[in-house]
């Protein structure tokens, strides 16, 4: 009788475990097949772990590959095993591809681990099913079994933080305080997750307690704390703990530097956000194009765009949002036309443009006044790249072309696009009779605009100062009066803000 030692699959499993990497695996799995050797429980859990890899690279390829195993495995008769019904839960769960299908085959399982439990949970978490991921560690804990270990405990922190149940949240802290010891003492992955929760849920005092707590603090922990003022608005804070982290030895990285510059950028002091960048260059940070890129913002939303654009300039690899961020950028300090000429190299350079970069441009030629150039673009979207405008696009060109007196225009547009007209789109085509005197279209639609928003003092209040400007003296009075009678009042402060909302 052969060993199990000397057996085929034995030996066809140390290859396995031997390959490099998931390629290298799953031919070893087919050459296995092909020679014809059964796999058993050990090989498995080798062959699903590397589609699971395989499944986060291309779901789709990968994801018939797997239902074709998991059919192999349930004619094996190795189904009922726990570790391989683990590993069949982890890779349906891989890159959020099916949840339902892990979370069929973890119901259906006869016998569960902490591994079992763990993939169940991070499957539900990584599909965004955190309220889910939440109640099933509820049931693990209520089943009486020792499925709690740090993984675990991180994934279900993570699912309360994702869905902000920090109710959830605080009973998983206290439930591991009586399972095990403070989260803190026992692994610095979880305490960093258990301090991201109560910042996601707004427990700042208890995250900085968690984080005062933590023995041996690395650059995620401090990352973290470093975001946990950000989150909460508190800039001054951020730069604090920025200076501790400095102080303790720990190198800022990619993600520290992206909460330094929103900060920065809240603070919207200059002076900081120059030697803020000093000091990034020194440490070689600049290379990453997501860190230049709100680097840029922070320039832009500071007054200086011209440094943003030279920070631009001198990037290499430039994405989509670096790209984006400029073109915006631009609009924004009224360089329309340097904007507009952005957009096109972006397009010559093969970069494929999103709402996102549509609405730049748009904006920019709103701004520019380029109506010819706004047609032309705001036509590209849904003819050259199957982008269907939304409110703000439709908000860009309609402003547009009521700042360039194209009324006639604006009103067709507005009776034939898909979405009901907004109060910015009505107060665009008030403040365009205004710029150009046209009463005549003004009262028309004013009144249309008056019997869809009966409430709204603005409209009158914009109505009567056309007819003011035009000398229709009359049609103020009449205006004024049927105000009155509505019991409307030009109140200072509300009827500022609706006038700037309908005029803007």
């Amino acid at each position: 009788m052969a060993t199990r030692a000397t057996t085929p699959s034995y030996l066809y499993n140390v290859l396995l475990r031997r390959a490099a990497d998931h390629r290298g695996l799953l031919l070893a799995f087919r050459a296995m097949l092909r020679a014809g050797v059964a796999p058993d429980h050990f090989t498995f859990p080798f062959a699903l772990k590397a589609l699971a890899q395989a499944r986060a690279a291309a779901p789709p390829r990968a994801g018939g590959a797997l239902r074709c195993l998991h059919a192999q495995l349930a004619k094996s008769g190795h189904g009922a095993d726990v570790y391989v019904t683990s590993s069949l839960v982890h890779a349906y769960s891989a890159a959020a591809a099916d949840a339902a299908s892990a979370r069929a085959v973890f119901d259906a399982a006869r016998h569960r681990n902490v591994v079992t439990w763990t993939a169940m949970i991070a499957g539900h978490a990584a599909a965004g099913e955190a309220r889910d991921a939440v109640a099933l560690f509820r049931e693990a804990v209520a089943s009486g079994q020792e499925v709690i270990n740090s993984v675990t405990a991180a994934q279900v922190m993570a699912a309360c933080a994702q869905c902000g149940d920090i109710e959830s949240g605080r009973w998983v802290h206290d439930t591991l305080r009586r399972w095990c010891v403070e989260p803190v003492l026992l692994d610095v992955a979880l305490a960093t997750a258990v301090l991201h929760m109560y910042a996601a849920c707004g427990g700042l005092s208890v995250a900085v307690q968690v984080f005062d707590a933590i023995p041996q603090r690395n650059e995620v922990s401090w990352n973290a704390m470093v975001e946990v003022c950000n989150r909460h608005g508190s800039s001054d804070k951020v730069l604090e703990a920025f200076a501790a982290m400095h102080s303790a030895g720990m190198k800022p990285d990619k993600v520290t530097w992206l909460s330094i510059l929103r900060a920065c950028t809240s603070k919207g002091d200059t002076g900081l956000s120059r030697g803020v960048h000093a000091y990034m260059e020194k440490t070689n940070c600049c290379r990453h194009v997501s860190v230049c890129t709100s680097l840029m913002d922070m320039y832009s939303k500071t007054g200086n765009a011209q440094s943003a654009l030279q920070i631009f300039h001198c990037l290499k690899g430039k994405d989509l949002m670096a790209w984006t961020s400029m073109i915006s950028s631009l609009a924004k300090h009224g360089q329309g036309r340097d904007a507009v000429q952005l957009f096109k190299q972006m397009e010559y350079g093969g970069v494929v443009p999103d709402h996102v970069a549509f609405l730049g441009v748009l904006t920019a030629c709103s701004h520019a006044g380029m109506v010819d150039e706004g047609r032309k673009y705001f036509g590209s979207m849904l003819n050259l790249y199957g982008i269907r405008p939304t409110v703000k696009h439709y908000g860009c060109m309609i402003d547009l072309l009521s700042r360039a007196g194209h009324l006639g225009e604006v009103e067709r547009m507005m009776q034939l696009m898909p979405i009901q007209p907004s109060v910015r789109m009505w107060g665009s085509m008030m403040n365009g009779c205004k710029i150009h005197g046209r009463a005549d279209v003004a009262e028309r639609i004013g009144w249309e605009f008056a019997e869809l928003n009966p409430q709204l003092s603005a409209t009158y209040v914009v109505m009567s100062n056309i007819y003011a400007e035009v000398g229709r003296w009359h049609a103020v009075e009449q205006t004024r009066r049927l105000m009155w009678q509505k019991g409307l009042k030009k109140n200072i402060g509300s009827s500022g803000t609706e006038v700037h909302m309908l005029c803007s």
